[in-house]
């Protein structure tokens, strides 16, 4: 059996975690790093009687691929045409990777092999509003929300929360300046926020009332296995509202948790209505013992999780891809769509 890895080069650790999993059952992992694609891998893909095999050719590994030998499709990370010239035509670099996008898109349809997870499901359970609409549906606890440019309705909004008011981008978002990342996590509100909110005009905000916390918890979905790990969202100063403002200060500080039955109950109904196999969900505990939905990340990380506090997650999406152990039913609308 063979597993194709979507990813980039310069993915984290899980890569080669999951693939060594995968080679320990017996399987065959190859890896496409899309930052490479068009320059450095080669994809083709044939269609029609005597057009050949589709083969995918990475020329970093000096691997060939038949595409015909995929059993399964590990969809984790996309940065297409990352390594083409900087001297290139901008308008001609566009072109070539919108076409390298689609190429390998199309290459993706035409796998009629399960995935993890099919990029129509990956993209649907992307939309945040979507995320909360669906996890009200199914039972779960979630905060109450607004998505505006209106100063004003954010502003009624927020006097509707006495416990205060958080702000966050619905999209991964950074600032780089001389040379430095500069990543904008989640923040408590301020009065003075509240006060000059004029640049909501240029970009759009969601707000969400602030839930008191006890603990953090990543709630990692594999097929149907639920791994559940939490930390002290006062273990380091600066990590109250966020904790990955403090991450690698925290690295260790994760230990194992576990949700209530009806709780997991839900979390699996929604990764059916989502039509998802993977996801990675952030979920308050407060000290009344509430559990609160924020977001379900369909590609989101676990590596640290591995290591504390040891969760097995790698070996578990092994167990999927390999069809060793049960997969969600939410596929064959993805496989058999026409």
């Amino acid at each position: 059996m063979t597993v194709l890895i979507i990813t980039h080069s310069e993915d984290n650790e899980c890569i080669a975690r999951v693939a060594a999993a995968i080679e320990r059952l017996g399987g065959r992992a190859f890896r496409f790093n899309t930052d490479l694609f068009p320059g450095g891998a080669h994809l083709a893909l044939a269609s029609g009687p005597g057009a050949g095999r589709s083969t995918l050719r990475a020329r970093d590994t000096g691997g060939t691929l038949d595409l015909g030998d995929v059993t399964a499709v590990w969809y984790r990370r996309v940065a297409f045409g990352r390594r083409l010239p900087a001297s290139m035509d901008p308008q001609l670099r566009s072109a070539s990777v919108e076409e390298a996008k689609r190429t390998a898109e199309g290459m993706l349809a035409a796998l009629r092999v399960p995935q993890v997870d099919p990029l129509p499901a990956v993209r649907f359970a992307s939309n945040k509003q979507v995320q909360l609409d669906i996890a009200r549906e199914v039972g779960l606890d979630t905060p109450r929300t607004l998505t505006t440019n209106d100063e004003d309705a954010a502003r009624a909004f927020a006097a509707t929360c006495p416990g205060g008011v958080i702000a966050k981008m619905l999209s991964s978002f950074a600032v780089y300046r001389g040379g430095e990342e500069h990543v904008v996590f989640t923040n408590a509100l301020r009065d003075e926020d509240l006060a000059d909110m004029r640049g909501l005009s240029l970009c759009p905000m969601t707000f969400q009332e602030k839930i008191p916390k006890a603990r953090e918890l990543r709630v990692t979905v594999v097929g149907e296995r639920v791994f559940a790990a939490s930390i002290d969202p006062e273990a380091a100063p600066g990590a109250e509202v966020d904790w990955r403002r403090q991450g690698l200060e925290l690295i260790d500080a994760w230990r194992k948790d576990a949700l209530p039955p009806d709780v997991e109950t839900a979390v699996l109904r929604l990764m059916d209505q989502l039509g998802l196999n993977y996801g990675a969900l952030d979920i308050l505990r407060t000290p009344d013992g509430r559990h609160v939905f924020l977001e379900v990340n369909p590609v989101g990380e676990f590596f640290w999780l591995e290591r504390s506090p040891g969760l097995p997650i790698s070996e578990a999406l092994a167990e999927v891809l390999l069809g060793r152990a049960p997969r969600r039913g939410s596929w064959s609308a993805f496989l058999h769509a026409p």
